[in-house]
């Protein structure tokens, strides 16, 4: 049975099932299908919703993996990628000396790479890169070199390619304004040295890999060490700075500097003058000092020859060490005046006591006589130190027990280091006690300078225990770091009293007549009261003396009225039968001392007439 249609349209049949005959006569556009919903199966979702909370479970799992177990280390790479290290480039503090000069100093210098696949100039496309050929003519104008030979460097490379080093920051700023991309210029610093040679002895140098090699730099190596530390500073996905991940106190720099009590004005007038003796009369070297007596201060110390610290690859290795410091000499004459003033701490001697110079002694079957082989006479002792009387000081120093003898060389540190902060400093050599109270010549020879040895800075020391009234200072060449462009004073008198000071007055007196009326008169200022002592003694070698090897000396002690310099110039083995500390090491005395009284303004001696003011060379 079918239902028509209000519209008269074709019956739809009311059943269920397929379509009847009638459909298949009707046209497919007035069709309608029939969509019948299927119910989903349990099973089905069962399997979706365990599927879902299994990836639920992996997830939290994995989360929680990350977090607990891989957390710290993922959290240390991701500070590394947000973290930015700068490594401080290992600048050294400077060094000048007592008045503010440059003597070392850290310069700022470059290294040029390049990296061709970037060359771009300003103002170019960024995707254009240049020819290697063209950057090359730019580079050549500011590095003075030719194109051709830059050419041959980066030719076939594509990056990192060292054009230049060392080149200084006024080049840089050059190459900077260029604007070329595929540039880089890396800085590091380098130690310059202003003063040359001038102060290469103490201060030593800093080889290729900016480690020290000899003197202060080798010695204060920590002192000089800049505080700095590695800059870690946190940055966000853009780049941006944040304000967390600086280390308190990373951006601290110091300004101090090491202060030297050494004047590059007298190093150089020393320098000078002892450079032309040793030219003159062919010497194999020479060291010149001055020291303040009345607290150990150098303000002289110079050697020659010497070296050129900013060039030191082109010198010979054995000029790297200060000689006067750590090579041992016997001194000579001039410790003459060292044995008078022990003679008169012990009452041996008398001020106004004498003794017969006949001219040769043998002691324990040994020969001993003076220089020139002549008989004196009978010899107050400022005669002795006059004519340098070696017979005169062995009659001296006889009324001394050697063991008393002995124990002096001992209390003045003949055989111990001195306390210094000269870098290398060495003890003296002295026989032992056995040998020096059993064996007679060894107490005779000690009393004019030989049979023992030391350094020149001890015998300098021991001058300057003579001028400052008995007391043993120390011998030092820096101030310590000072901040800024401050300086440090001098410090006050100090040094630990050996000598009474009667008996160095009187050791002075001696040594003003020697300058007066002895082998001491080239080193006369007029107006001023110097005090002196030459020596010229015999070189030995491995305890044998070399045939005609000598080593001239001459000590000067000024102003005898108020002491407060001690010069010492040594000089080994000049040639020439007229080689003696008068000739060879008193001009260059002389010469210290006349830039020294100027330079220190140092008055006139009371009781001398005043002369015009002696002018500085050099």
């Amino acid at each position: 049975m079918v239902r028509r249609s209000a519209t008269g349209s074709p019956p739809i049949p009311l059943h269920r099932g397929g379509p009847s005959s009638t459909e298949s006569d009707t046209p497919r556009s007035s069709r309608r299908r029939v969509i019948q919903l299927q119910p989903v199966p349990a099973g089905r979702l069962l399997i979706v919703y365990l599927t879902l909370c299994l990836a639920m479970v992996g997830l939290a799992g994995r989360l929680a993996w990350l977090q607990v177990k891989e957390g710290d280390r993922l959290q240390q790479r991701a500070r590394a990628i947000q973290t930015q290290k700068t490594k401080p480039i290992g600048k050294r503090r400077p060094i000048v000396d007592r008045n503010g000069r440059l003597v070392a100093i850290d310069e700022e210098r470059f290294t040029l790479w390049a990296h061709p696949r970037y060359f771009n100039f300003p103002g170019d496309d960024p995707n254009l890169i240049r020819s290697s050929s063209e950057t090359a003519q730019k580079l050549a104008k500011v590095l003075l070199v030719p194109a051709s030979d830059l050419m041959s460097t980066i030719d076939g490379r594509k990056t990192g390619v060292k054009l230049a080093t060392d080149l200084d920051p006024e080049t840089a700023r050059r190459l900077r304004e260029l604007g070329i991309s595929g540039l880089d210029l890396e800085p590091y610093p380098q130690r310059i040295y202003p003063q040359g040679q001038l102060f290469a002895n103490v201060v030593g140098f800093l080889n290729l890999e900016r480690v020290a090699q000899a003197g202060l730099e080798q010695s204060r190596d920590k002192d000089l060490r800049r505080q700095e530390s590695i800059r870690q500073l946190r940055r966000g996905a853009d780049g941006t700075p944040l304000p967390d991940g600086l280390q308190s106190g990373v951006l601290y720099t110091d300004d101090l500097r090491l202060q030297l009590t050494l004047d590059a004005r007298l190093q150089q007038v020393a320098q000078q003058a002892l450079a032309r003796q040793l030219k003159q009369w062919k010497a194999k070297r020479g060291s010149a000092m001055v020291m303040d007596v009345r607290n150990g201060e150098m303000l002289a110390l110079t050697s020659s020859p010497s070296y050129e610290p900013n060039r030191f690859w082109k010198f010979s290795p054995g000029l790297f060490r200060e000689w006067s410091v750590q090579d041992l000499y016997e001194p000579g004459s001039t410790f003459k005046p060292i044995n008078l003033a022990i003679a008169l701490q012990e009452k041996a001697i008398q001020p106004n006591g004498t003794v017969n110079d006949v001219g040769q002694l043998t002691i324990g079957g040994w020969p001993i006589f003076n220089h020139d082989r002549r008989a004196n006479g009978t010899l107050d002792f400022a005669t002795v130190l006059q004519v340098s009387s070696n017979v005169g000081m062995v009659q001296a120093m006889r009324h001394l027990k050697p063991s008393t003898y002995w124990e002096w060389m001992r209390r003045i540190g003949i055989d111990t280091v001195p306390d210094t902060d000269l870098p290398g400093a060495v003890a003296g050599e002295l026989k032992t006690r056995e040998q020096f109270t059993t064996q007679p010549i060894e107490p005779a020879t000690a009393a004019f300078g030989q049979g023992f040895s030391l350094t020149p800075l001890k015998l300098l020391q021991l001058h300057a225990m003579i001028a400052n009234g008995g007391r043993l200072v120390s011998p030092h060449i820096t101030r310590g770091l000072r901040s800024g462009d401050s300086l440090a004073q001098a410090p006050a008198a100090n040094g630990l009293q050996v000598l009474q000071p009667s008996v160095t007055r009187q050791v002075m007196a001696w040594l003003e007549s020697v300058v007066d009326k002895g082998s001491g008169k080239g080193v006369q200022v007029p107006g001023y009261r110097i005090g002196g002592k030459t020596g010229t003694a015999q070189k030995a070698l491995n305890g044998v003396y070399i045939p005609g090897a000598r080593i001239t000396s001459f000590v000067a002690h000024l102003p005898i009225d108020d002491p407060r310099y001690v010069v010492l110039v040594v000089v080994d083995e000049p040639q020439g039968g007229s080689a003696y500390g008068s000739t060879v090491a008193v001009p260059v005395a002389k010469e210290i001392i006349e830039a020294l009284l100027v330079l220190e303004k140092v008055p006139p001696s009371s009781g001398k007439k005043p002369a015009s003011q002696p002018t500085v060379r050099g």
